[in-house]
């Protein structure tokens, strides 16, 4: 059965990803659901909740209120919410229920913004989709309600885009990025999401340049570029210091990198600097085709996964460690590299080492 999980757990569905990408925005997010999403964004896939605030709220539907569609009582409920905080904006993110019931979010978000008097977004996850497509979608929406002014641009200034603990595990992965932009020759880099939050959307247009740090950033560079002629490129500017360390000696090799698909091909890249091998990167999630390079594919299930291991004859897989468990008998080596969606947990160095 394609898509089947029996070794592995599932991985940080999309409407955690909307949630992360809002996360340090400021505004108030209500997740569309009974109270069970909720708990798992807020429990197992957003490390940041247990260190920094955002006013994240469930709706709390009942049976007779997903059934009959009581938008009324969600919209009086968000306005209870927003007297009580100091939100810039509020956010609507969808689930399973609203999927089912074929909830109109544009009307949703109409009536937010008539009852809170706060600009309001409307995310449509369907908690059926990953964790890249919430972002994805998350920050087209916040860009494009927020970025409307055009600012001179900011010489020296990057704009960072994609970036989520999801994607690099690191609660301080804004921090480590803006650190290797700037030894990089940047002035300022200005990590979306992370570090940086509405009011730095809202001066999007003075960057110099974008970087997409994930696919899921690669939508909103193309706006931005369309509306403001922000010119973006994609790439990671670090890896994992352990990581780095286990590249050396991969010459001749055949090699497998496993991530989100920016990451993995700046794993490639940095392989392919230090010694001749043959690399193919693999992603359990979003594929984009300007991003691939011939043989690179997208995983879709346990079986697949491990049948395109031993079928492809990989002397090095690289990927959270928790993808071990699905390859079986695989002789080959095992190189780590933590992916939050995927173990909901960074990899302790000492596990990171050569696997056979």
């Amino acid at each position: 059965m394609n898509g089947l999980l029996k070794v592995l757990p599932p991985f940080a569905p999309d409407q955690s990803g909307a949630v992360s990408a809002l996360y340090e925005m400021g505004g108030l997010i209500v997740i569309c659901d009974a109270g069970g999403c909720t708990g798992n964004v807020c429990g197992f896939d957003e490390p940041r909740w247990f260190r920094k605030k955002s006013a994240v709220f469930s709706a709390g539907l009942r049976d007779m209120d997903a059934i009959l569609g009581r938008d009324d009582r969600l919209i009086a409920k968000l306005g209870d919410a927003v007297s009580q905080t100091d939100a810039a904006f509020t956010a609507l993110v969808g689930t399973p229920v609203p999927a089912v019931i074929g909830t109109d979010f544009r009307a949703l978000r109409r009536m937010a913004e008539k009852r809170t008097g706060l600009p309001a977004i409307a995310v449509e996850t369907t908690g059926t989709g990953l964790y890249d497509e919430g972002e994805e979608q998350a920050l087209l929406a916040l860009f494009r309600t927020f970025a409307a002014e055009t600012f001179p641009v900011e010489r020296g200034t990057v704009g960072v885009l994609g970036a989520t603990p999801l994607d690099f595990g690191s609660p301080r992965a804004g921090e480590l990025l803006a650190e290797s932009l700037a030894r990089r020759g940047w002035n300022r880099a200005v990590c979306y999401g992370m570090g940086s939050g509405l009011s730095a959307v809202r001066r999007a247009s003075a960057a110099e340049q974008n970087l997409v740090v994930s696919p899921a950033g690669l939508k909103t560079a193309e706006y931005l570029n369309r509306t403001f002629g922000t010119p973006y490129a994609a790439g990671c500017p670090f890896l994992p210091e352990h990581l780095e360390k286990s590249l050396a000696g991969l010459g001749g090799k055949r090699v497998l990198v496993i991530h989100q698909q920016v990451l993995a091909n700046a794993v490639r890249d940095r392989i392919l600097e230090r010694a001749d091998a043959d690399v193919t990167v693999a992603t359990w999630f979003l594929l984009k085709e300007e991003l691939k390079r011939e043989g690179d594919f997208r995983l879709t299930g346990e079986r697949q996964f491990a049948r395109a291991v031993g079928d492809g004859g990989y002397d090095v897989v690289i990927g959270d460690a928790l993808l071990r468990r699905a390859l079986g008998g695989y002789r080959g080596a095992f190189l780590g590299l933590p992916h939050f969606a995927v173990s909901g947990g960074p990899e302790k160095e000492s596990e990171a080492a050569e696997r056979r």
